[in-house]
């Protein structure tokens, strides 16, 4: 069983346990390494991620963390580095790249932030069509890996978070498809690991990790890799429905995924 889990969220950001806390009980269900990838500043959202004083806090209390479970588990030094964030991530251990937002002007609507500001965002921005809405959010997912350097790509299509049922679009329209498509062809040039994410499982109520099926056979097709992530943001959900999606990881450790010079 993969007892690695990478995408891990704690109380330095919008996580609900302590990093303490999270190595506490990773230790107790037998983990063998943790990574910490809290959302990492950005100068317009301050309800999710760190401020520049927290991302200080965060890197030092890290590495005391490393320093005192040394010899019961791995610690792993990372953020979640979203497009527009200003963080840097000189001296980390890895970076998970994601995209969250759209930005129009001062406003940062996300595609995460529920069903409700997804609609809203359609119909102001998009003028309805929410298919527009996903050609767009998949351009910011393109440039993630040249404009980041991630070592993971996280959850490719967040843009589907509230989408089950095709409650907002037909994921099959070939619009959906093409503006994907080019998206994973772009990253593949300078990113080839990208995540099986099952955290909305416990926070949305999907019924299916990040990303679908036929995303992950396209970019595996294509050379790409899989980890797995449970996007934990509590202690209950690490390693969160691993054992049920673990034959679609072919990556069960990042090391081999880390630069030399990141390390």
């Amino acid at each position: 069983m993969i007892r690695r889990d990478y995408h891990v969220h704690t109380t330095f950001c919008d996580g609900k346990n302590t990093a303490e806390e999270m190595v506490e009980a990773a230790i107790e269900i037998g983990m063998d390494e943790i990574g910490f990838s809290s959302h990492a500043h950005q100068p317009f959202d301050f309800d999710y991620c760190m401020s520049k004083e927290g991302s200080v806090l965060y890197r030092k209390e890290i590495r005391r963390l490393k320093e005192k479970y040394a010899g019961k588990i791995k610690i792993y030094l990372g953020v979640e580095k979203d497009l527009f964030s200003d963080e840097d991530t000189e001296g980390l251990d890895y970076v998970i790249g994601s995209t969250h937002y759209f930005r129009f002007g001062d406003e940062y609507p996300a595609v995460d932030a529920g069903a409700d500001v997804l609609a809203d965002a359609t119909e102001r921005f998009f003028g309805g069509d929410a298919l527009a809405l996903c050609e767009a959010y998949y351009e910011n997912v393109s440039k993630i890996g040249e404009v980041i350097r991630p070592t993971i790509v996280g959850h490719f299509d967040l843009v589907t978070k509230y989408n089950e049922g095709g409650r907002f679009f037909d994921e099959s329209d070939p619009r959906y498809v093409a503006a994907w498509r080019r998206a994973a062809d772009r990253l593949l040039k300078t990113c080839k690991l990208f995540e099986i994410n099952t955290g909305a499982m416990f926070r949305a109520g999907r019924t299916r990790p990040y990303p679908s099926c036929e995303i992950y056979n396209y970019i595996k097709e294509r050379g790409g890799h899989f980890i797995l992530s449970s996007d934990s943001h509590r202690t209950e959900t690490l390693l969160g429905n691993f054992d049920r999606y673990e034959e679609l990881s072919d990556v069960n450790g990042i090391s081999g995924f880390i630069k030399k010079d990141d390390a």
